[in-house]
């Protein structure tokens, strides 16, 4: 299976409780986190929710 690294590149502070939650259930925290996820149909909604937020790349 795929797997994506996404990166958090912008902060979550003054953001939508949504997005805020999106973003921790990818698993990152901080700026400059870097996490690994399997690419699924989820993920991907994960993604499009918080794109102006993250940075992604398929490995």
């Amino acid at each position: 299976m795929a797997k994506l690294r996404i990166t958090l590149v912008k902060s979550t502070a003054g953001r939508k409780a949504n997005q805020i939650a999106t973003v921790k259930a990818l698993g990152l925290k901080k700026i400059r986190d870097v996490v690994e996820q399997n690419d699924t149909p989820q993920i991907r909604g994960m993604i499009n929710t918080v794109s102006h937020l993250i940075k992604y790349e398929e490995i």
